[in-house]
């Protein structure tokens, strides 16, 4: 049998978290930023750019690795193959052993991620560069 793939550690976890949270509180403030400061404006976009490569990145790994294990451990056909259980838990059980194969969320993941570094590029390009 494949070797199960290991958690990552709570304080990895709690970072990646908190990195979505200020990254999202980062962009939504800019709003606000516009009418006191370009600079802060600046300082909040790149805070929110790198929060978002952070997390994306974490978000399509997740995915990628269930998907993974869905894979390598056959569970659709695992799940498919349980007799003494409800119908309604083996159904329950299916829906989430088979949409972490067909989700699209890691690839919506994969797409904010790359756009984030394409900005954060533009941006460095574009401050510090030019």
């Amino acid at each position: 049998m494949k070797k199960l793939i290991n958690p990552v550690p709570k304080p990895l976890l709690i970072f990646y978290f908190w990195s979505g949270i200020i990254a999202t509180v980062a962009y939504r403030i800019i709003v606000v930023l516009n009418f006191y400061s370009p600079l802060w404006v600046s300082i909040a976009w790149y805070i929110g750019t790198v929060g978002f490569i952070i997390y994306f990145y974490h978000r399509y790994n997740v995915g990628k690795k269930r998907a993974q294990l869905v894979k390598d451990y056959k569970l659709i056909e695992t799940v498919e193959a349980i007799k003494n259980i409800n119908p309604q838990r083996k159904k329950a059980l299916s829906y989430l052993v088979k949409t972490s194969l067909t989700s699209k969320a890691k690839w919506n993941s994969a797409i904010i991620f790359f756009l984030s570094v394409l900005a954060l590029i533009v941006g460095i390009t574009i401050d510090f560069i030019l």
